[in-house]
């Protein structure tokens, strides 16, 4: 064994280090069991499970509601900031949150609510970072009930396991390994004000016209099959029609699945191609410029492609290549505006999925401004699109560098150093 470490449950530890069960150093909280006749249209929100994303964060947009004049019924089940959150069942069954938001929000049942005992020997911080690792989620996998409902109850979760290091080097360890979130989280908001700044200017720009309305001298109304020098459409072709597999690496498939809000994201359940796929495949190879979008499941998400990285099209997508009647970048914002969306749910069709033919989305109309304006317009587009580009790689590298931070100093394996026993 190495020196200066010893044999636990859970693995080599440094000799200084402790395993502690949860129930020794931490409290695990149900939430209110709210019943469907207690919900309201509007009012003060509930968190659900299905509000607690992969991502350590809550999304707040589909929450229930309760009746404000209610409040002081439920005040040991609000959330305040800095909590810790886990889904204790269904499909997000051990996926934890960090709540950051000062709005009054209300935890229901099968959220749990972490709580360190003493904060003198557990470190709040540290112990979020513990709760995202492999470490606490392979425990729950252990443990959680196999019935057509995925559980995990509080009992089994106190006798759970943890790293315990000294408290200064908890601290020391959280203090790491926040730097990195803090980093990824500033630049995750400056891609939000970029995108919204975008929207702003192309609703001040171009969003006071629609279709039908009166246009300045110089703007036109055009169809989107006019616009286009290519789609590239290979929405049903799969690897075994061309007697091939997909690969644990190479070039990346690309479908409707990992576009969302601009974005390349569900990197971890990505396909990939070899380079022999790819030269079978993409007859039409993707181009800087060319804007993905998908065609159903979901319809109208997009994606701009920046660079000269190659990608497979995969399923329900289509890519659209413009000519010299418009710019990628202001035909991008058109579709993605509620002009564009509207237009692109008006002509899709299916009884329980919405998608769009091609033929259909070639009849899209679009209102093409005067073309000085709509370069310039095109111009401050682009340096946006380029910018979130380079934030998006950025927060690749930081994410992938923590995440293979964080088992390494959970562990002991890695110590930090600089700090005080």
């Amino acid at each position: 064994m190495k020196e200066g470490f010893k044999e636990t449950e859970l693995g080599s530890i440094p000799s200084d280090w402790s395993i502690v069960k949860f129930d020794e150093v931490a409290e695990l909280r149900h939430g209110y069991q709210f019943r469907n006749y207690d919900f309201t249209e509007s009012g003060i929100k509930i968190l659900k499970i299905t509000q607690i994303k992969g991502n350590e964060t809550v999304d707040l947009s589909s929450c229930s509601f309760i009746n404000e004049n209610r409040l002081d019924e439920f005040e040991r089940v609000i959330i305040n900031k800095g909590d810790i959150l886990v889904a204790l069942t269904g499909a997000t069954i051990g996926k934890i949150a960090r709540f950051n938001s000062e709005e009054i929000v209300l935890q229901n049942y099968r959220v749990g609510n972490f709580f360190p005992l003493n904060s003198t020997s557990l470190s709040k911080d540290y112990f979020f970072q513990f709760l995202r690792s492999s470490f606490f989620y392979n425990q729950i996998l252990a443990r959680q009930t196999q019935s057509a409902q995925q559980n995990i109850g509080k009992e089994d979760i106190n006798n759970m396991s943890m790293f315990f290091p000294p408290i200064k080097e908890q601290k020391a360890i959280a203090n790491l390994l926040t730097a990195f979130d803090d980093k990824i989280e500033n630049l995750r908001a400056q891609n939000q004000t970029l995108e919204q700044t975008a929207q702003t200017i192309f609703k001040e720009w171009f969003g006071k016209y629609q279709i039908g309305d009166e246009l300045p001298e110089g703007w036109r109304v055009e169809e989107l099959d006019n616009l286009l020098e290519l789609i590239i459409d290979y929405r049903g072709k799969t690897p075994k029609k061309l007697g091939m597999e997909w690969s644990e690496k190479g070039i990346p498939a690309l479908s409707a699945k990992t576009i969302k809000n601009g974005k390349i994201v569900r990197r971890d359940a990505m396909n990939f191609g070899s380079p022999e796929l790819y030269k079978i495949w993409m007859k039409d190879e993707l181009q800087k410029g060319d804007i993905l979008l998908t065609s159903e499941a979901p319809l109208g998400e997009m994606y701009y492609i920046n660079d000269d990285t190659k990608f497979i099209l995969s399923q329900r997508l289509f890519a659209l290549r413009v000519n010299e009647k418009i710019t990628s970048e202001y035909l991008y914002d058109y579709l993605f505006s509620k002009y564009g969306q509207h237009q692109l749910n008006a002509r899709a069709s299916g009884s329980t999925v919405q998608g769009i033919r091609q033929s259909e989305l070639r009849k899209i109309e679009v209102i093409v401004p005067e073309e000085n304006i709509m370069k310039k317009a095109s111009l401050i587009f682009r340096s946006s699109i380029e910018k979130k580009a380079i934030n998006s790689k950025q927060i690749q590298t930081l994410t992938k560098t923590r995440d293979a931070l964080l088992p390494k100093l959970m562990r002991g394996e890695i110590r930090v150093s600089g700090f005080k026993k």
